[in-house]
């Protein structure tokens, strides 16, 4: 079996880097071979039930511990000890080290201007429009549009129709809590059924529409209140993937303090730690409306360059390339 290096762009320093793809050989022969000539086998192994059951394997039980090798695990995903809220010794499995906590307020410092929107996670991202007549349009390869939002949403899909969308890629070593992009009032919040399938670039081009297919919870916030981002409406989906069977919704105003379920009527700061992926890898998606934000330069420049080796671009033969963004960094801002 051919792989293909896939590369992004490190933000911050501008870096090309070759994505270590855990499993990789794995996951291709199963987006591959198993899909194609054993159907009922890959249903089972990304359906929500198995998955949980990869993930209290791999994650919860002491055989998993020793295969994913304890404290060696935090060297192998190069992991920061330094920006941890917990001491080395909680993070003593790989549950607590996929889920652990960052002092954020120090780590990932966030612009102060409030029509800043911000990045929901430390990610891999892309942006894109659902306008087609606009450089960024990419029909229907990563999701559905009604899909994704749920075809019976006929509201949010009049309001987000030809709007722009950002994807946003957690791989195993990132930390894994979502934070709020802008500051807005929960107009409604809702869970989609769906598979888990895997966010490796391999299986997403693999499969048509991949994250529309998944479990998700859609969160939809009204910016345009007082002191909020003045951005309009904007969509959070978070959608699972292999080895995610829960999207745990625990909103903190301040750090990680009081954690509570999300419902219509709150208003939610930008910034504050929103859910909790747990574990593996997974995505989010932000949905804005229609000339409603301006992308940051430097990550639209990105997004087109040739030089880089990315799955995305060579599969769907246009230059795709993701950059590597730290959470509660700045990905837009409101359009003039």
């Amino acid at each position: 079996m051919i792989t293909y290096p896939h590369q992004y762009i490190e933000r911050e320093t501008s870096r090309v880097v070759d994505e270590r793809l855990f499993a990789d050989r794995i996951i291709q022969h199963l987006y591959s071979a198993v899909r194609e000539n054993a159907t009922f086998l890959f249903n089972a192994v990304t359906s929500e039930r198995v998955t949980q059951m990869l993930g209290f394997f791999n994650y919860d039980l002491p055989v998993g511990a020793k295969l994913t090798g304890g404290h060696k695990l935090i060297q192998s995903l190069g992991i920061d000890l330094s920006e941890c809220l917990d001491p080395l010794e909680k993070l003593n499995t790989p549950r607590n080290i996929f889920e652990r906590r960052i002092k954020y307020w120090e780590t990932r410092p966030m612009p102060p201007s409030p029509e800043t929107v911000v990045a929901p996670a430390d990610a891999k991202m892309l942006l894109g429009s659902l306008a087609q007549n606009t450089p960024f349009f990419l029909k229907e390869k990563f999701f559905h549009f009604a899909e994704l939002l749920g075809e019976d949403q006929t509201d949010w899909l009049q309001t987000f129709a030809d709007g722009d969308y950002a994807i946003f890629r957690l791989t195993p070593e990132n930390y894994h809590y979502n934070h709020v992009p802008v500051t807005g009032r929960v107009v409604d919040i809702y869970q989609i059924p769906g598979g888990c399938h895997s966010c490796n670039p391999g299986a997403v081009v693999s499969l048509v529409t991949p994250f529309s297919k998944n479990k998700r919870v859609v969160t939809i916030l009204d910016t345009n209140i007082a002191q909020g981002s003045q951005v309009g409406f904007v969509a959070m989906i978070e959608i699972a993937a292999l080895m995610i069977g829960d999207i745990v919704q625990c909103y903190s105003s301040t750090a990680y303090d009081h954690p509570q379920a999300l419902q219509s009527g709150m208003v939610l700061d930008k910034g504050q730690p929103k859910s909790l992926y747990r574990p593996g890898s997974s995505v989010d998606v932000l949905l804005f409306e229609k000339n409603k934000i301006e992308f940051a330069a430097d990550i639209v420049r990105n997004l087109r360059r040739r030089d880089i080796s990315s799955r995305f671009s060579r599969n769907f033969q246009i230059p795709l390339v993701e950059t590597a963004v730290k959470v509660r960094s700045p990905i837009a801002a409101r359009k003039k």
